[in-house]
């Protein structure tokens, strides 16, 4: 099991870029980067305020390793807020009101450890695929892609570390890998569709992956989905957030 505390200096990282795209777009990004920036926003406010509120819930973490690895996970999510309204100022969008039991769906979510920890893989599976949905979007500004790529490296981390933290707990995660494998691997149910929706893909550029020999024969469809992150779009994006946020 991978060790964060010798990964935070990376996942720290895109914060000393502010400076950079500050200088690169004056104190107002254009406006495709802008609206990048607040749907990530929202997703890293969320993500955030998930991983505050379960570090402070006395007794749904084991203490040791498995607290420590939560703590700094909120500890980057909480960053990666920071960077984004700092890069954003007044364009920045308010943090909404989040309900992480999606209305009652996931009502154990903040007492039982389990349920957490599923909850938090779909969070970061979702950030994995939002950041990379949008790479196209900001590929003509260096300095700004740069940065939400290495968000993009961080939330992966956090995605595999989650994964691996799922699987040492045994019974029905104990098969759980560090990647997404086809179509909605949490096993929460089908509330989180959408979050892996595309994931059971196996064609790439044009060619089906599984007509391909690998060492051992056909590549099989598995091996085939588990290789590529499909992207999501924005729009998909806000909508599995919206799952999560109240409605005024």
């Amino acid at each position: 099991m991978m060790s964060f505390g010798k990964k935070v200096s990376i996942a720290a990282i895109p914060f000393v870029l502010s400076d950079l795209i500050k200088r690169a777009y004056g104190q107002t990004a254009p406006t495709d980067v802008t609206g990048v920036l607040n749907y990530a926003l929202t997703l890293e406010y969320l993500e955030a305020e998930f991983y505050t509120l379960a570090a402070e819930k006395s007794g749904l973490i084991p203490s040791g390793r498995p607290l420590q690895a939560i703590k700094t996970i909120r500890d980057h999510e909480v960053a990666h807020v920071g960077f984004l309204k700092e890069v954003l100022g007044n364009a920045a969008v308010t943090k909404p009101t989040f309900d992480f039991t999606a209305g009652g769906t996931f009502s154990s979510v903040f007492s039982d450890y389990d349920t957490f920890l599923a909850l938090a893989q779909a969070f970061e599976d979702t950030g994995v695929r939002a950041y990379k949905g949008q790479a196209g979007i900001l590929k003509g500004n260096q300095v700004v892609l740069t940065a939400a790529l290495q968000i993009h490296s961080a939330e992966a981390r956090h995605a595999s570390h989650i994964r691996q933290m799922r699987r040492a707990r045994g019974g029905a995660a104990e098969n759980q890998k560090p990647w997404i494998t086809g179509a909605n691997d949490s096993g929460i149910g089908s509330v989180v569709d959408p979050i892996y929706a595309g994931e059971d893909n196996k064609v790439q550029a044009g060619v089906d992956i599984t007509m391909l020999s690998g060492v051992s024969g056909k590549i099989s469809v598995n091996a085939a989905t588990q290789s590529f992150d499909e992207p999501l779009t924005a729009d998909s994006v806000l909508d599995i957030a919206g799952l999560f946020i109240v409605q005024d």
